[in-house]
């Protein structure tokens, strides 16, 4: 049976589940030992050396990054198809996918940095917060471009480009952030929920978030080093918490990518 390294907050892990479960295939999860504190061992960082969630494996194979992920399931497994036909299509949703990834991704995350980790207070809480909403809206007036003429980001049938959206928006709509009423993405929003593994997913996301402890404590108490990385950091630096990095380094209570051990 697949093994699915996961974290069941995580948007990536959630688009590997959701392909899993659209494809009909078996799997468990297990969540890597230590990983809150980036402190993971044994098989999971051999089988992914950046120490990553979302890690699959198969076998005697393991494959990482969410991205890669669902390329390898679509190769092995063509079977309900997730990729639109057409070269031009393939590449339109992957460039949503990559969009959703590196510049949705940060908003939603630097959201709950702020109200569920307490990362910052006052005005500069409001700032951030302001900041992730502000991109939140400006990115859900792209996506809703890019249902012009469609039922699906994938185009006539769902598929790889709703998997790839579906995740990000669900995690903003439990911020207050939904798509502007009356529009194509609104409309996109109700039906992709209704898709099984659209349905599935969200459904182990939402008791999840319903169970959390209070992790602002858990931050203070030394017990969770948040990842910053890439566009994560990118987003607090741009959205003026350049001091929330500075006292995260400080406190030891954020972490940076391990790399190759």
């Amino acid at each position: 049976m697949l093994k699915l390294y996961e974290h069941p907050l995580s948007a990536y892990v959630m688009k590997v589940k959701m392909a899993l479960y659209a494809k009909g295939l078996d799997f468990e999860v297990s969540v890597p030992e230590g990983l809150s504190l980036g402190k993971t061992a044994g098989e999971f960082v051999e089988a992914n050396p950046r120490a990553e969630v979302p890690t699959l494996i198969d076998g005697d194979f393991q494959v990482f990054d969410s991205t890669i992920i669902l390329e390898y399931l679509e190769d092995k497994w063509p079977e309900p198809k997730l990729l639109p036909d057409s070269p031009a299509e393939r590449a339109r949703v992957r460039m949503i996918e990559d969009l959703m990834d590196t510049q949705y991704e940060p908003n939603n995350w630097g959201t709950m940095e702020v109200t569920r980790f307490r990362r910052a207070s006052g005005a500069l809480a409001e700032r951030l917060v302001a900041f992730g909403h502000a991109n939140i809206v400006r990115h859900q007036a792209w996506l809703d471009r890019q249902l012009e003429g469609r039922l699906w980001f994938n185009g006539v049938r769902f598929g790889w480009g709703d998997i790839a959206v579906a995740p990000y928006l669900y995690r903003s709509a439990g911020y207050g952030y939904l798509p502007r009423p009356g529009s194509r993405l609104e409309d996109w929003f109700e039906r992709v929920n209704l898709e099984p593994p659209v349905a599935q997913v969200t459904g182990q996301l939402k008791q999840t978030i319903a169970a959390l402890p209070d992790l602002g404590a858990l931050l203070d108490a030394g017990q969770i080093k948040r990842q910053y990385r890439d566009h994560r950091l990118e987003w607090m630096i741009a959205g003026g918490g350049l001091s929330v990095v500075k006292e995260g380094i400080e406190k030891d209570n954020i972490r940076f990518s391990r790399g190759v051990p």
